[in-house]
């Protein structure tokens, strides 16, 4: 199998101009370019990372946004830090602080990630999170559940999910109206790490029931929580996929999380972000409308991720 050459965002016009070439060994990048690369790449990432230090340094944490450095555990400053991804040649890299030689290795003037310095729980977590996607991709997706999860998660006031928001947001309805709305229908939530945050009185509204084993049997690309869980997926192959596609995947999660919580019982329009009322026809369709278009835009993701974890495990 041929290596899978990630991609590097650059435009047509960064084609036509990059002092860079390749051999049968992939992309050769000069010095010039990759650090061009990766400037680029930092000051992206911390258009979000700096303003997370600040608040988490005041202790006013931002409750939509904050939540893919804290639930994802995704340092900052592993954020920013630029990785070209396997199959990716450096000129003039000299390996330390962020070529690491726990990965990388310098041949013929150059610095390259290497697949033999791998260690077995690495590749391990790799073949689960590829055979995840595989199977993730194979599976129909199924639309309907409406973003029900956080509705459980505060069902009878319970203090342990609503500590969560509650020093930023408060809920939409009273807590006898949105313990109301929970009851009125079968809950359809698919994820498990969605469910175990579930109100131990609202476990059994659910449909399903997912546990810990059964992801490679329950998963599937309709759902947000699913394919939100794509940065958390890239995060966990780095650097081997490259910071493009991490990049990707974290700018995914982004709207996928604003969604999550527009359609959560909480009041978010102190953030800037209207209500999607669910508990009404026309938040459902709404709702629905935005999964699917979401649940489309990571299929490429997916794809991509799956490329790339093939070509690194083949």
């Amino acid at each position: 199998m041929k290596t899978e050459i990630p991609d590097l965002g650059l435009s047509h016009a960064d084609c036509q101009n990059t002092p860079s070439h390749s051999t049968s060994g992939g992309i050769i990048l000069s010095s010039k370019k990759w650090k061009q690369l990766a400037t680029k790449h930092r000051e992206r990432a911390e258009h979000w990372t700096m303003p997370y230090r600040k608040r988490r340094a005041s202790g006013q944490m931002h409750p939509i946004y904050d939540f893919l450095f804290i639930y994802y555990r995704n340092k900052p400053s592993h954020l920013e830090a630029w990785h070209p991804g396997h199959g990716v040649r450096l000129e003039e890299a000299a390996l330390g602080e962020t070529f690491k030689e726990a990965y990388y290795r310098l041949e013929n003037g150059c610095t390259l990630l290497d697949r033999s310095r791998m260690k077995e729980t690495t590749r391990h977590r790799l073949e689960m999170a590829l055979l995840l996607c595989q199977n993730v991709s194979a599976r129909p997706a199924t639309f309907g559940c409406f973003g029900m999860h956080e509705w459980a998660m505060v069902y009878q006031g319970d203090t342990e999910s609503e500590v969560r928001h509650a020093e930023r947001l408060p809920l939409r309805l009273s807590q006898d109206a949105t313990d109301a709305f929970v009851r009125s229908r079968p809950i359809q939530c698919s994820h498990f790490d969605a469910f175990r945050f579930f109100s131990p009185d609202a476990i059994g509204f659910n449909r399903n029931q997912p546990g810990k084993d059964t992801r490679l049997d329950n998963e599937q690309c309709g759902c947000l929580h699913t394919n939100m869980d794509l940065y958390k997926l890239a995060t966990q192959c780095m650097p081997w996929v490259g910071s493009e596609l991490l990049w990707k995947c974290f700018e995914y999660a982004l709207t996928a999380r604003q969604l999550d919580m527009q359609a959560s019982p909480y009041d978010c329009t102190s953030l800037g972000f209207e209500p999607i009322k669910v508990e009404t026809s026309a938040g459902k369709l709404e709702y629905e409308r935005q999964q699917r278009a979401l649940s489309e835009a990571a299929k490429p993701l997916r794809e991509e991720l799956i490329r790339r974890l093939e070509s690194l495990l083949a």
